[in-house]
């Protein structure tokens, strides 16, 4: 049975639905993603000294494990804050189907 860490999941956040879906459409249109969900947020956070409190849009973005710096560094490049959140989580479990889909989806070979 292959692992099932090949995939992960890439979580980021966006100051507006517009952009939220701008870059997850051009994630999947690339093939560097399966899909991604967005979904409006709340978020407090200190910024150059100051308590921030803003709406904003997380995002959680379906891909492969190797894939990960070259979603990265898309986000980093189209990405309107200075110092976006970007972070993984390894898929450790999940239905067969599902990650069958994800690798059959992005860009390589299935693995």
């Amino acid at each position: 049975m292959r692992s099932q860490t090949v995939s992960v999941v890439v979580y980021t956040t966006f100051p507006n639905k517009n952009i939220a879906k701008k870059i997850i459409s051009e994630l999947v249109q690339k093939k560097l993603a399966a899909c991604g969900n967005f979904f409006k947020i709340n978020s407090i956070y200190r910024w150059k000294g100051k308590v921030e409190n803003e709406p904003e849009y997380g995002v959680f973005i379906k891909t492969k494990k190797r894939l990960y710096k070259k979603v990265e560094a898309y986000i980093q490049q189209h990405h309107p804050y200075d110092v976006p959140e970007i972070i993984a989580w390894p898929i450790d479990r999940g239905s067969p189907q599902y990650l069958e889909w994800i690798a059959g989806t992005t860009l390589g070979a299935r693995r």
